[in-house]
């Protein structure tokens, strides 16, 4: 038996409705089926994200390895495509995957050490700077989503989040960040990014110091791939340090760079509006440091 955890089952439900909720009870005899086809067998517990179940297991050979099922969306579809690409430089291995189903076999990291527990955030930092660095240095294939479209998309819709936004500082900052956007949406790049590489989503191997994991895929500008880094472990006095450093190591154009770092500020806030929450105030302050920055 599969023991399905109620945070995951919740999140379906939350996020994907009737299909949320479809996926949850399949997914027994999904798992099921693939520690037959692959010739698996559970090590430990399940561990799950807001979309994925993941289950240890080892392979006939006792080879440790994680099987990875979850509803495919606009964002995670593009996985499999990005991990065999990168083919377990900087990133995951991927073992196996089944198209119908985007179930993955994944080599098995350690999750009990990651970067998020690094103690010095400057260090951590700089790890996340460097793997991008690596990571975008290869180029998005045909296929896979555009960051150009995302950015067109995002100033579509932000005239009617303005309208929604309570406070004229606030609104004239989200303006700034769609004017910075415009700048830059003709030359929206062509890397192939992860696009949420926070220090969660970094975990220690016995082949490497540090891996990529969970990647949502698309082509784009690398200064699209700051934010999260700059967001975590939040420290308002660091966020200058903090932009400055990665693009150093990224090699960047500082200017882009701030452009595309204020794009992700917008997307969140259309987000936030959308959901009818107001736009997250740590957020808020990063952009706000950012756009001041010289």
């Amino acid at each position: 038996m599969i023991d399905i955890p109620g945070e995951l089952a919740a999140a379906q439900e939350k996020f994907n409705g009737e299909a949320g909720r479809a996926f949850i009870t399949g997914l027994p005899r999904l798992a099921e089926e693939f520690l037959d086809r692959w010739e698996l067998r559970l090590d430990g517990r399940p561990m799950h994200g807001v979309t994925a179940l993941v289950l240890p297991v080892l392979r006939c050979d006792d080879t440790p390895a994680v099987l990875k099922l979850q509803l495919p969306d606009e964002e995670s579809v593009g996985e499999p495509v990005a991990l065999r690409l990168w083919d377990g430089d900087d990133a995951v291995r991927l073992l196996a995957h089944d198209e119908a189903t985007h179930t993955m076999l994944l080599e098995r990291l350690d999750h009990t050490r990651m970067l998020a527990h690094l103690p010095d955030t400057r260090e951590a930092v700089l790890v996340i700077a460097r793997l991008l660095a690596r990571l975008t240095a290869t180029q998005a294939p045909e296929g896979m989503r555009r960051l150009g479209d995302i950015a067109r998309a995002m100033l579509d819709r932000t005239p009617w989040a303005l309208k929604h936004i309570p406070g004229p500082e606030t609104r004239g900052l989200v303006a700034d960040c769609a004017a910075a956007v415009r700048e830059v949406v003709d030359e929206p790049g062509d890397r192939l990014l992860h696009w949420d590489l926070h220090d969660e989503n970094v975990l220690a191997a016995d082949r490497a110091p540090w891996l990529a994991i969970d990647p949502k895929p698309l082509a784009g500008d690398p200064g699209f791939e700051l934010w999260p880094a700059l967001a975590n472990r939040f420290d308002t006095d660091e966020i200058h340090w903090r932009f400055d450093a990665m693009t150093d190591v990224l090699d960047l154009d500082r200017t882009r760079a701030r452009a595309w770092t204020l794009g992700r500020l917008l997307q969140n806030t259309l987000w936030d509006v959308e959901d009818g929450r107001t736009p997250d105030p740590q957020a808020l302050d990063i952009a706000r440091r950012l756009r001041s920055a010289r």
